[in-house]
């Protein structure tokens, strides 16, 4: 098969055609939720729709955009995300790829060179592990190197982070690891509408673009507002959203992390602490705007990711508030984040390895002085 590709690109076959926005193929209707008009009646969506559709507007709408990773076609995904896309769209935009995450990834970084949008799924972002010199050297870098000349106009998607009994090697957050590099944006979505904005918005992004999904909420449904049903709706990269307002403590969290979030501020205001659920979004580049003017009016924080602790997103957040708004805090920041351990496969020991519900609502209490102090406990 890569074969094929290779010399459909050489002879100008496929990179031809799509960069002149030619059709490759009669658009043919699609099966499955791609038969639903989204731009209708539609109220609720789960995050597995909201990526399908996204995916099939910004392909009907750009000939240039294609996908390509394992399992992607006749399968329809391993999470069934692409489900109808190779029906619709042929093998020629929705390719199958072996399983060689460096190979496929960088043919997919050439595409970007020659003026296609390219977007690459990795079944998990584990696997991405074997890619990560042609996304960090040969996609993040080129645009400097090439002064500017040079854009590389793709999309890296799939799952990240903690699943379930899967253990360490498929278990990581790579937010932190991509955030950090220079040239490439990371975006990771928690509701069916962040899906749906934020992948649409990266598929036509000129930069190369992470986007961190998460395997548990592929089946979460979610509201959805008549603007986002549109095929026109984009949500900005770079800009955080506040989920639920506040006035006693911020708390910063994204992808899965949010709903966590939320649950525990439902808790807390039980309790009389009225919580600020800020929904990251977008990991780089990093909403601080928003973050310290939230936090200069609840005066304290609370970070919350599933990756690790050391030089997690948190670290990043909590230095932010410190430079920028220091002396509006009342009380010391309060990081939540995974174990500092490789993942557990027993699920007793995985549990306690992944931030809980209870974790949040503690750190907030701790911030708002309202905790038994553990000298008074013992």
């Amino acid at each position: 098969m890569l074969g094929v590709i290779r010399h459909k690109a050489l002879s100008g076959g496929v990179v031809s055609s799509l960069a002149n926005g030619q059709s490759m193929q009669r658009i043919i209707p699609g099966i499955g939720f791609l038969s639903k008009s989204f731009s209708s009646g539609a109220k609720e969506m789960t995050v597995r729709e909201a990526l399908n559709s996204a995916l099939d507007e910004e392909m009907s709408a750009d000939p240039k955009v294609f996908l390509m990773g394992e399992e992607v076609g006749e399968y329809q995904g391993a999470y069934k995300i692409s489900k109808g896309l190779l029906e619709k769209y042929g093998p020629e935009r929705v390719l199958d790829t072996p399983i060689t995450e460096a190979g496929f990834t960088g043919i997919g970084i050439g595409a970007a060179y020659y003026g296609l949008r390219p977007v690459v799924e990795f079944m998990t972002f584990n696997f991405s592990m074997q890619a990560i010199d042609h996304i960090i050297n040969s996609a993040a870098k080129s645009n400097y190197m090439s002064a500017g000349q040079l854009s590389v106009p793709m999309v890296f998607r799939g799952p990240n982070g903690a699943a379930a009994g899967v253990g360490a090697q498929h278990s990581q957050c790579y937010a932190s690891w991509y955030a950090s590099c220079p040239g490439l944006k990371v975006l990771s979505p928690y509701s069916s509408e962040d899906a749906r904005g934020l992948l649409k918005a990266a598929i036509r992004d000129p930069d190369p673009v992470v986007f961190l999904e998460n395997e548990l909420l592929y089946g979460e449904s979610f509201p959805v507002s008549a603007e986002a049903l549109d095929s026109s709706f984009t949500l900005p990269i770079g800009k955080a959203k506040i989920e639920r307002e506040g006035k006693h403590v911020t708390i910063t969290a994204f992808s899965k992390m949010v709903g966590y979030a939320l649950k525990a501020a439902d808790i807390l205001s039980k309790e009389g602490i009225s919580a600020e659920v800020i929904n990251l979004r977008s990991i780089r580049p990093l909403d601080r705007n928003t973050i310290n003017a939230s936090v200069r009016k609840t005066n304290r924080l609370v970070t919350v990711e599933e990756g690790f602790p050391q030089h997690g997103v948190g670290a990043e957040i909590c230095t932010s508030v410190i430079e920028e708004s220091f002396e509006y805090l009342d009380a010391p920041v309060e990081r939540i984040a995974g174990a500092d351990v490789p993942m557990p496969y027993a699920a007793n020991l995985e549990r306690m390895a992944v931030p809980q519900i209870e974790d949040i609502v503690r750190a907030a209490k701790r911030a708002c002085y309202r905790s038994v102090p553990m000298a008074a406990a013992a």
